[in-house]
């Protein structure tokens, strides 16, 4: 039986079911939703919406794997946890290695797609205020985490709301308007492009990886076994609906000629502008901003406890290990916070995306690989679920332009080779 690292000093079980789901959706409805989709479409068309059902699919089998592994060892870390102890501590590493790059662009991405929405609800478009308003809000986030889980669920939890009812809101009008054009779907037996599918499913995968976050922070979940398959499933299935929903809407609005501008930062503000409702463009761009803002809280938290893991396991300094008496990984989360603040200063939001796509396929590639090495008494699910999820993770990875995996593929050789020289000490592989 597999060996589990406890903690020296573990985390406050303190999240139920509602909180586990509210803290996946606010990972997920954000830079995915109304970013992601607008960026998609710009590139594949109407590709995008079999790309958004077979995003989901892959997402499935990661969720399920997920959901087994963090069931069987229900400490934070994910992936890079689940690597040590089943696999080795060379692809444990590279696991929280892959995640910290990819989050971390995803979470500049967040502060500057919070800064673009608020301008435009505002009515102050200039350029200037782009960057000051991102660092302030990856300032405040970083500051609402230090002050303590519970407190950052409760407002998580208010961001999901309302965000949600903007998105359903968009939806429905987006189904009500009359003399919307026809969407034409390539069929499989008409020349459909299938390079470019498989391009537009791996950029949409990545907006469905917010349920991850659940696992990252098993730790803090009371009842592990129960809940954190649960709340990733219902977790899924909620986000694919509404992208879905949202998908159908933005490919309506580019065929009518709508510029959707997702380089721009808020894309979504444009389809609601041209569905001509009244207060709609409003209200999309309040539940933009709070989506951003909870991405942006939900990335701090889940980067915080990968940080924390490899402080714990010798692959980062010790002393970002440290929890302090109220439960929270205080300098985990400030070394976070700064990373992110760094990165929003030379953030691009479509080579951000990308380059998250590359790097967290890699990520759920390893994280499958660990979850077939689950012994048949751990195992919640049959081997054939984790085995598609890692052949689909490794496929869609090479998907992407090649200058971008390539640079993924360098900086993770970068990484294993400092790793190797500054030889400290660390967990030997568990059994």
């Amino acid at each position: 039986m597999t060996r589990i690292n406890r903690p020296a000093t573990p985390l406050t079980r303190q999240l139920g079911l509602p909180g586990a789901i509210g803290l996946g959706l606010g990972s997920i409805l954000g830079t995915g939703v109304f970013v992601s989709l607008a960026l998609v479409a710009e590139i594949s068309g109407a590709l995008l919406l079999p790309a958004i059902l077979l995003a989901a699919v892959l997402a499935l089998f990661n969720a399920l794997a997920s959901a087994e592994l963090a069931a069987a060892h229900p400490v934070s870390g994910g992936a890079y946890e689940y690597g040590h102890v089943w696999l080795t501590p060379s692809l444990g590493f590279v696991a929280g290695w892959v995640f910290l790059l990819a989050k971390s662009a995803s979470a500049a991405t967040a502060a500057l797609g919070v800064s673009a929405y608020l301008r435009h609800l505002t009515g102050g478009d200039a350029d200037s205020l782009a960057v000051p308003l991102a660092v302030l809000t990856s300032i405040g986030v970083t500051a609402l985490v230090v002050s303590g889980l519970r407190r950052s669920n409760a407002v998580n939890m208010v961001i999901v709301s309302l965000t949600a009812f903007a998105l359903i809101a968009l939806i429905g009008a987006s189904l009500l308007r009359p003399g919307q054009p026809a969407i034409d779907i390539p069929s499989p037996g008409v020349g459909i492009d299938w390079s470019l599918l498989a391009s537009a499913t791996a950029l949409m995968f990545v907006a469905y990886t917010g349920y991850g976050r659940i696992a990252t922070l098993a730790e803090e979940v009371r009842d592990p076994a129960r809940i954190i398959p649960l709340a990733i499933l219902l977790t899924l299935a909620i986000s694919a609906a509404l992208y879905i929903g949202v998908g159908w809407a933005v490919v309506q609005a580019s065929e009518a000629g709508v510029a959707l501008d997702a380089a721009g930062g808020a894309p979504l503000e444009a389809v609601a502008k041209a569905l001509e409702r009244p207060g709609l463009t409003a209200l999309v761009a309040v539940g933009a901003l709070t989506a951003m803002l909870g991405v942006l809280l939900n990335l701090v938290l889940g980067l915080s406890r990968i940080v924390l893991a490899m402080g714990r396991r010798g692959d980062l300094p010790s002393p970002l290990a440290h929890v302090d008496a109220r439960g929270v990984p205080t300098p985990a989360v400030l070394l976070v916070g700064a990373g992110i603040t760094a990165l929003v200063l030379i953030g691009d939001i479509r080579l951000a995306w990308t380059f998250s796509a590359f790097t967290v396929l890699i990520y759920y590639a390893i994280n499958n690989l660990a979850a077939l090495r689950l012994s048949r008494a751990q195992r919640l699910y049959p081997p054939i679920v984790p085995a598609l999820g890692l052949g689909g993770c490794v496929f869609l990875a090479f998907q992407v332009p090649w200058p971008v995996w390539a640079t993924g593929l360098a900086l993770i050789a970068a990484a294993l080779a400092l790793r190797a020289v500054l030889s400290r000490p660390r967990s030997r592989r568990l059994p």
